[in-house]
């Protein structure tokens, strides 16, 4: 016997499958990704892989072009940068085992605004200053804090347990 769908029924589970991958991105995957949300997983990679296209390009090119004697905090910084580039691709391919990098830039990003932005902002001072453009990037830390699997975070590198 041969059943005809209606056009709502089609309409329906077509529909069906975009919800369902909505709905397990949220989900936590305790199978590859020891209960850690896939959407979480996919923000992580999508965080690691910025930071190796900017990162990379911009301390690299900085270091390989630069000319004269270094100045000694400033070549530290660029060399940082440059070990930071490298170091995002392993959390490309690894993003739970890079945690503690994201948290560093977490901390960083975080202290800079507070220490240096907002004590320019607030006495209007920070439009034309030499720190205006590091704020403008420094102020999207709210992507690496929102990707960051906190529970996770706490579970696994503060309590030091397992999860099968």
């Amino acid at each position: 016997m041969q059943t005809f769908n209606s056009p709502m029924q089609t309409e329906e589970s077509s529909q069906r499958p975009s919800r369902l991958f909505l709905f397990n991105l949220f989900r936590r995957d305790y199978e590859h990704y020891q209960g850690v949300p896939r959407i979480n997983i996919y923000l992580l990679r999508l965080l690691f892989t910025l930071m190796f296209l900017f990162v990379t390009y911009d301390s690299w090119s900085h270091i390989f072009n630069h000319a004269g004697p270094w100045e000694n905090a400033n070549a530290a910084a660029w060399c940082m940068w440059g070990s930071y580039s490298v170091i995002s691709f392993i959390g490309i391919l690894r993003p739970l085992k890079m945690l503690p990098i994201v948290l560093f830039e977490i901390i960083y990003k975080t202290a800079w605004i507070f220490i240096v932005a907002y004590p320019l902002w607030v006495n209007n001072e920070l439009t034309g200053s030499p720190a205006e453009g590091m704020a403008r990037v420094f102020i999207w830390v709210v992507f690496p804090i929102v990707a960051m699997p906190w529970r996770y975070f706490f579970r696994t590198y503060l309590l030091g347990k397992r999860t099968a």
